[in-house]
């Protein structure tokens, strides 16, 4: 059964990107993150699709479920910020996010997000 969570930030105050996870371990490393338990491996990466979903409503893209995993560092061409990602999404897959790949290093993910 999936489960949402939501990732914030720094560089977007305020505004939650919202993720779908469907494998327990990856849902378990989340309830770490949230709980303060995993300290280093923080950040979300995962592929682009561009198509709205409903659990995230405020972006026309969402990370494929099959593709996130958490991470401590990664490359700098995969990482931008929430809201530069929307206004350039027709760009991602390209020479900006090299296959559609986004880790955005000042992610981290905050609350789980229960749909109505």
């Amino acid at each position: 059964m999936p489960r949402y969570f939501a990732f914030a930030q720094d560089s977007s105050p305020g505004l939650e990107f919202i993720i779908e996870l469907t494998d327990e371990n990856r849902i378990n490393e989340a309830l770490d993150i949230i709980s303060g338990k995993e300290k280093s491996r923080i950040h979300v990466h995962g592929r682009i699709i561009k198509r709205t979903q409903p659990y995230n409503p405020r972006f026309s893209f969402y990370l494929d479920p099959q593709t996130i995993n958490f991470f401590d560092m990664a490359i700098e061409v995969c990482d931008a910020d929430m809201l530069y990602v929307e206004e350039h999404l027709d760009e991602a897959g390209g020479a900006f996010l090299p296959g559609g790949h986004w880790c955005p290093w000042n992610s981290k993910v905050v609350r789980e997000v229960t749909l109505r």
